[in-house]
């Protein structure tokens, strides 16, 4: 099992939607081959930071399956405008 870790600093002010376009979101990554679990947890320092926490089968199901698939489009285009920098995805065993 691999362990997919992104920090989320998202754009000042827009914690509420982001959340509620992730409600949305979620659909699509949990549908896809390989995917196990995640977890979305807000920080509690600092008002616009998340952690996202997705366990996948192989890193093969996230680097290949989801990143290169139809679906990951219509990730990225709901959820990718938030983030300020882009977030480094890192990935344990």
């Amino acid at each position: 099992m691999i362990l997919e870790v992104a920090i989320l600093n998202i754009k000042e002010g827009l914690s509420q939607e982001f959340e509620q376009t992730f409600e949305v979101a979620q659909d699509i990554i949990s549908s896809m081959k390989g995917y196990i679990s995640h977890q979305l947890k807000k920080c509690v320092e600092e008002d616009d930071k998340y952690i996202l926490l997705v366990n996948w089968k192989t890193i093969e199901d996230h680097e290949i399956g989801f990143r290169q698939s139809e679906e990951y489009k219509q990730w990225k285009t709901l959820l990718h405008h938030f983030y300020e920098p882009f977030p480094t995805v890192e990935h344990y065993k």
